[in-house]
């Protein structure tokens, strides 16, 4: 039996007054949102600090060392140009080629005896050929038109029907849109012939005639996923020696060569001209001795000396001595000498893939 005083009231827990907790608890909420926010700040600056010196490290490197070559070496391609362009100069190409003294050359597609030096490199598939895109003919009588039709790029031509003599010619009378076809029929036209080329140059240097023609020559490069011969213009002091050559090279023409995705050189240059042979081998080994540790690819043009040579070119004495150069027993010790590391657009593209 249940006491008569006992009320239901008692069933409820006694009443206490607490102080409110919520101004604490906001600011302990704030204090760590402050914190965190902090921590993320410092660590976002700390990531963006990390990797701007990851960049300018990046920037400092030259491509022979982004190539995994060591960095106190001067790695060098020995390459000979204008093959293609009549049998004499193919001649010393395939003999400089098959001794290993030279690595690497580049074929003029619009030119005669083109397909016959394409032919000798299916037969050499490790050998490093490219294509030595050509939109100029320069010599008086021996001249030769493009590969692309000539009513679908009437700008490349001049009155004879032949690419220009100039590279101010072609500048001045083609349009982009006719380089990047004439272009892609040089390279479609190795293709077809059964060869894919190692690498693509440009002749007398006309794809860096305008930025607009470089940007279609390195357009197609990487489409093709065929390295182009470019220099790194990162390093001021190359892109003020290719001005002072007469190169116009403009802000356009560096942003679109920075943007470039495929391996680049770090220095270029070609053989020295010369009085005489003995002047000529001096001359390029103070050439080799002046190059900075990097990637370089220095130039020349081969050819047989023949009665036919000499009515194709005024130069015939130079490319006659390049074609000897090479081969000397002096040259060949002077590069052993050197201690230099010798490579080709084949290794590169190996090197740059294999990341």
């Amino acid at each position: 039996m249940i006491h008569s005083s006992f009320s239901i009231q008692h069933l409820n827990p006694p009443t206490m007054k607490v102080k409110s907790s919520f101004p604490y608890l906001f600011f302990f909420l704030f204090l760590a949102l402050t914190l965190t926010t902090a921590c993320s700040s410092q660590d976002a600056a700390e990531e963006e600090e990390a990797s701007t010196e990851s960049m300018e490290e990046e920037n400092s490197m030259t491509w022979a060392q982004k190539l995994g070559f060591p960095a106190d070496k001067i790695v060098l391609i020995l390459h000979a140009d204008d093959i293609g362009m009549c049998p004499e100069a193919n001649v010393s190409a395939k003999r400089y080629m098959e001794n290993d003294h030279i690595q690497s050359s580049a074929v003029m597609m619009p030119c005669p005896d083109a397909k016959d030096f394409i032919e000798w490199a299916k037969e050499h598939p490790e050998k490093d050929i490219g294509v030595h895109l050509t939109l100029t003919s320069e010599w008086k009588t021996y001249r030769w038109p493009g590969l692309t039709p000539a009513e679908e790029a009437p700008g490349l031509l001049d009155e004879e029907g032949k690419l220009w003599h100039e590279v101010i010619q072609v500048v001045q009378n083609a349009s982009p849109e006719e380089v990047e076809k004439e272009i892609r029929a040089q390279v479609e036209q190795a293709l077809a012939w059964g060869y894919r080329p190692d690498h693509m140059d440009t002749h007398m240097g006309t794809l860096y005639g305008s930025h607009q023609f470089t940007a279609a020559y390195l357009k197609v490069a990487e489409e093709y996923e065929i390295p182009a011969m470019v220099i790194d213009f990162k390093n001021p002091v190359v892109v003020q020696g290719f001005k002072d050559a007469g190169y116009p090279i403009n802000d356009e023409m560096i942003e679109i060569v920075n943007a470039y995705s495929l391996p680049k050189l770090d220095f270029f240059a070609s053989a020295p001209n010369a009085k005489t042979y003995a002047e000529k081998k001096a001359s390029f080994q103070a050439l080799v001795r002046s190059l900075q540790p990097g990637l370089t690819e220095i130039i020349f043009h081969p050819s047989e000396l023949t009665d036919n040579l000499k009515s194709i070119t005024g130069s015939w004495q130079q490319r006659s001595w390049e074609a000897q150069m090479f081969e000397d027993e002096e040259m060949i010790t002077f590069f052993q000498s050197e201690n230099i590391i010798f490579t080709n657009w084949r290794e590169i593209m190996k090197r740059f893939k294999a990341g």
